[in-house]
Parts: C-alpha cells; structure tokens; sequence
C-alpha cells in the first residue's frame, strides 16, 4: 500500500469493520507476534507515555496508529496492571478529535493530582500549507477511568526563539509547584529543553530554557524527562542528529542522560557529567520513567526506531514496548535491572554447569524461543566466549565477549530477516570485568540482554525462523566457565 498523507491522517472510525478485520487478519499470522511484551492490535505502536500509578493500578499508554505500520495519526492506547507484569487492555485512551490535537496526540506523561490522573500531551496540528503548530493539552481521568479533555489547550504558543519542534511535556512536582520540561528545538536549529512552571496544572508559566553542557548537540531534543535519585538530578532525553562516534551513537537516533546535581529551580541551571546513552542495542528509544509505590524509578522504552522499516509491516503491524526496569544510580551512572515481579512469568526451570576449551556446546533443555536465561561466565582464559541463540542451520544471533579488547558485542548479522542494516549489524560496549553475567530475555522476535547487574543494557529486534530455537555456548583461544539458569516464560 502506498501511504499517502490521506491514509495515514484518517481516523479509526472511517475504517470499516471489514477492514479492520482484514488487518486483524494480516496480523495474526505474522510469525513474529511477541507473548510477553506489550504491542499493538493492529498498526503500530511507537512511544510509552503517561507511565504512572493511580488507584491501585500501574497505567502506560502508548502512541499509536492503529491503520497501519506508519507513522500516522496518532492515539493514546491505554493499558494497566496490578503487577507490571500481566497487562489488561483498557482501550483507546487520548482521540485525536479536538482543533489543539486534530493531527495526532503526540508523547505526555501523567502525574496524580487531587484524586485524579492528569495526563499532560503534546496535541500535534498542521495547517493547510502543512506547517505544524503543537499545543500543549490535558486531558483528566478519575477513579471510574473515564477520561475527559480540557476544551482549552494550557500551552497555546511556541516561545519565541524555537520552532515548532516543540513536544513530549514530563511532569514532577517540587515543593508545592508543578514543573515540565518540554523537548524543543531552537531557531539555529539545535536541540534543547525547556521549563514551564505550574501552581495548578492548568495555568502554565514559561521559565526558560534548562541550562545544560551542551549548546550544539543535534538538532532535536525528544522525549526528556526529569528526575532526583540518591541527591542528584537524572535528565533522560532522545537527540535526533548525533554523528556516530566510536561504537556510540550508532542508531539513527539515540537515546541517553545527564546525571548531576538537583536541578537549581527556578533559575534552570543543571550541573552535570556526560551524555550516556541508556542502551546499547539497535533498537530502543522514547523512554519514559515513573516512581512505583515503593519508592522505586521504574523504566519502559519503545523497543523500535522511527524512519526504519522491519519485518513486521509487511503484516499491518510494528513495535513493542521493552520489559519494564529498575533504575538505581552507582558510581555516577544509572543501572538497569529487569523488575522484580517478571519473576511471575518464569516456568520451567532447566540448569547446567559447563567448562568449555575452544568449543561450542550445546546443553539439554537449553532451547526455546521465549525465554529468561542467566548466564554467569568465570574463571576464564579464552580471548572470546559467548552465547548463541535463536540458532538453526546458518541463522543465529550472538552475544559475546572479547576479553582482549574488554568488549561485548550483540551480533545480529546471522539473526534471520533483515532489519536497519544499513546502519550496521553489530553494537558494541567496554565492559572491563573478571566475571560476565549476561540475563537475557527472549521473546518471538527479541531480546533484552542485561549485563553484570544492568550496568549495561542492549535491546534489539531479531526476525528468526520459527524454528530457530537453539542455544550454543562457546569459549575461543583458552577455557571459560559457564554457569546458566534457563527459565521458560
């Protein structure tokens, strides 16, 4: 199908049930439909939002256009747990159906407020020369999940000194004040993010820009969002138009922090180290955070990028949210763990114990396509090792150590249908260690490999045959010990 601007800017409700049974169709027998993460119906699905608890339930909508595997006009899916973990469909939360969001309700986030959940968006409208013009919109939901909009947006205008790349409000609450910070670009066409005030919710005041280290680092700044851990500020943000450099920035856009001081509010001044990136994979982007009850940062991303075509579209469907993570701060740099209460999903359970010397093993009961595996690997002298997985005759994707260069690499040249390759098929990272615990968690059609306690993170795609489902251990140039835990999901 040709995407045409009129397809994709078309509402659900001028699609016909047939039509949308067709696609329901398309997409059901897609082989690489995910079990445990979320994903669309139909469609796609990009950016997690409104990440939140309210009344007893954790709730995270998603962007998405529900006509196709483009990006077009955009909704708010709803969808809610008790456990982070088993998910209920609770339907379309944001239409596109007022004049402030005509075009698509773009990225928000949500903060409890008075007994009720307000969640905080960009409204995305063109003009009829095509020209964008975004407001900033609120839309309240209370304890029964009703969800109702203001008739007014609360941020009508673009400050002066920016363009209409303007979007993704996150919210925290300081003292008795409510704060955003609002991804923005300015008019020499350099990212940034800027900082409104509020004492309500609804009555929005312009502070300034965020003052930060770097005055020319791409030219968007997506998706920021802004929290304090263990005394220091964490500022998470997605910057479009980064040249790679090394084994960083190698996606076609990136997403990372800036950890440092607390933000000094209301003068807008951040102190802080260098820019990280968050994970190391192919595919990951938009993150949003969300305190939990108990008092833990909890993380989802957007396992996908925009601009890259993948398998799935030829089935009417694209992209899934990551697993949700615990984030902790240690040695000035966040880490990344698998919460807790996935442990509700493990099943059986098969173990090994391994030494290999300059081979590749493979270890009954270690098969499978969705799947947690623990992998520690000790007391080696190889030059390499690694694991193999989702394998069968010349397809496989590998993850691996190089104990020479101190690096980990995720492989994915080998993994089955082809995706971004022209941005390499490789991602690599130092990791200096006498110890490699690799966690993997795969699913149909990826993986989220947590490193040495989530000190490091790489999520990616993979489009392997249904019938790829081995697993190889290795050690290259000396011996390696492999301890692994496997659990069926």
């Amino acid at each position: 199908m040709e995407w045409t601007r009129e397809k994709r800017y078309r509402r659900l409700d001028e699609a016909s049930p047939e039509e949308m049974q067709q696609l329901g169709r398309q997409v059901d027998a897609c082989p690489w439909r995910q079990t445990f993460h979320i994903q669309p119906r139909t469609g796609l699905l990009n950016d997690p939002n409104g990440f939140s608890y309210y009344n007893g339930y954790y709730h995270l909508f998603y962007q998405w256009f529900p006509l196709g595997p483009v990006h077009g006009l955009k909704y708010w899916y709803h969808m809610k747990s008790k456990d982070l973990v088993n998910w209920e469909d609770a339907g379309i939360g944001i239409e596109p159906d007022r004049y402030y969001d005509r075009h698509g309700a773009y990225s928000g986030s949500a903060i409890e407020y008075e007994d009720k959940l307000f969640l905080f968006y960009t409204g995305n409208t063109r003009d009829e020369n095509w020209i964008r013009h975004p407001y900033q919109c609120l839309a309240v939901m209370d304890k029964t999940g009703c969800i109702k909009k203001l008739e007014e947006a609360v941020i009508s205008t673009v400050p002066s000194g920016y363009t209409d790349h303007f979007r993704d409000p996150k919210i925290w609450k300081q003292g008795e004040l409510f704060y955003a910070v609002i991804g923005a670009q300015r008019e020499n066409e350099t990212g940034c993010i800027v900082v409104y005030g509020s004492s309500n919710l609804t009555d929005w005041e312009f502070e300034g820009e965020l003052e930060t280290k770097l005055e020319n680092f791409g030219y968007m700044w997506e998706c920021p969002d802004y929290f304090e851990m263990d005394g220091q500020g964490v500022l998470i943000f997605s910057p479009q138009g980064l040249q790679p450099l090394g084994d960083e920035y190698q996606n076609i856009y990136q997403s990372g922090y800036l950890m440092g001081g607390s933000i000094n509010l209301p003068d807008r001044n951040f102190d802080h180290g260098d820019f990280r990136e968050l994970d190391r994979g192919f595919d990951f982007y938009a993150p949003q955070t969300m305190a939990s009850p108990d008092g833990r940062r909890i993380l989802v991303g957007w396992m996908g990028l925009p601009e890259i075509d993948y398998p799935t579209d030829k089935n009417g469907w694209a992209h899934c949210l990551t697993l949700p993570r615990e984030l902790s701060a240690k040695n000035g740099r966040l880490v990344q763990k698998p919460v807790k209460e996935l442990e509700l999903l493990r099943k059986q359970e098969s173990t090994a114990k391994v030494v290999l010397d300059n081979e590749l093993q493979r270890i009954d009961g270690f098969t499978g396509t969705n799947y947690e595996l623990l992998c520690e690997v000790s007391d080696f002298s190889a030059d390499e090792f690694g694991i193999e997985f989702r394998a069968c005759g010349g397809f496989k994707t590998v993850i691996k150590y190089d104990a020479v260069e101190k690096k980990v690499t995720l492989d994915r040249s080998d993994s089955g249908a082809e995706v971004g390759v022209e941005y390499g098929t490789t991602r690599s990272c130092n990791l200096n260690a006498d110890k490699v615990v690799f966690h993997m968690f795969v699913d149909t059609s990826s993986v989220e490999i947590f490193l040495n306690e989530g000190e490091e993170v790489f999520t990616s795609r993979i489009f392997p045959d249904a019938g790829c489902d081995q697993i190889h251990f290795y050690a290259k140039n000396g011996r390696a010990a492999f301890n692994a835990k496997k659990w069926e999901l």
